[in-house]
């Protein structure tokens, strides 16, 4: 495989949960900031929210973004031009979604690339209407995603990853067997169990249902049982999350009117 300085930064990327004592300069967030803006994008739907906080900051962070999908901004053009917007509000996030992920993603990299780290926190859109009002967040601005950030206290190693076949389809998507399933949970499992990441943790998700006997200690607990945990028990249905969009003013199933 080809690596070259950039790749090299992408492929050494971890999540620190601890950093140092140190604020980034100003040119540094600037540097961060304007890289993420060269992202790809639809519309440009997004916003980024600052916070120094330290003391408050998740881990206690120098720096923690809240990147959002933000029709606000958008509508206020619109209204300049003489138009209302037409496309309904879930399209309107699946563009918005990409506008801001391919932001935060940039701004990783490029904060690595200046020796910081960095970790997502993916709770965000569940907590919305407590970053709007801590922020005062005018409707329409949705928080997608938080991202803590500054020059590492630790030098975790790198998590596994799925490989390649299990990811990479060229021309058409494979029937996965059974081998390459196994293959794919083993890599991933094994990979953390060398690490003995959960047991240094000391986090594992209790079952919920009674019924189902627990068979696992922190010598097999894993990646693949982990995640299955989380999905295979938590928010069964989306009312949390249509209510937070409904209070940030996004309207999932009803049709715009011009």
């Amino acid at each position: 495989m080809k690596v070259n300085p950039v790749i090299q930064t992408m492929l050494e990327h971890r999540s620190i949960r601890k950093f140092k004592d140190e604020t980034p300069s100003d040119e540094t967030v600037q540097a961060i900031f304007r890289a993420g803006q060269q992202a790809p994008f639809a519309f440009q739907l997004y916003s980024v929210l600052l916070s120094r906080n330290s003391k408050r900051n998740p881990w206690n962070a120098p720096l923690l973004f809240t990147i959002c999908v933000d029709s606000h901004k958008f509508e206020l053009i619109m209204a300049r031009r003489g138009w209302k917007m037409a496309t309904n509000d879930l399209s309107l996030l699946f563009f918005g979604t990409q506008d801001a992920a391919y932001m935060a993603e940039n701004m990783v990299i490029a904060g690595r690339s200046l020796g910081l780290g960095s970790c997502f926190l993916g709770s965000a859109p569940y907590i919305a209407d407590k970053i709007a009002k801590e922020y005062q967040l005018p409707q329409r601005v949705f928080p997608l995603v938080q991202l803590a950030m500054g020059y590492p206290a630790e030098n975790p190693p790198t998590r596994p990853r799925y490989p390649k076949e299990f990811a990479l389809f060229e021309d058409r998507y494979p029937k996965l067997d059974d081998e390459t399933v196994s293959k794919a949970m083993k890599q991933m499992d094994n990979g953390y169990l060398a690490q003995d990441y959960y047991r240094k943790a000391r986090y594992r998700i209790p079952l919920e249902d009674k019924k189902r006997k627990e068979t696992f200690t922190f010598d097999n607990y894993s990646w693949t049982e982990h995640i299955c945990r989380k999905v295979g028990q938590w928010f069964p249905e989306p009312k949390e999350l249509l209510e937070q969009l409904e209070k940030r003013g996004f309207h999932i199933d009803k049709k715009k009117t011009a």
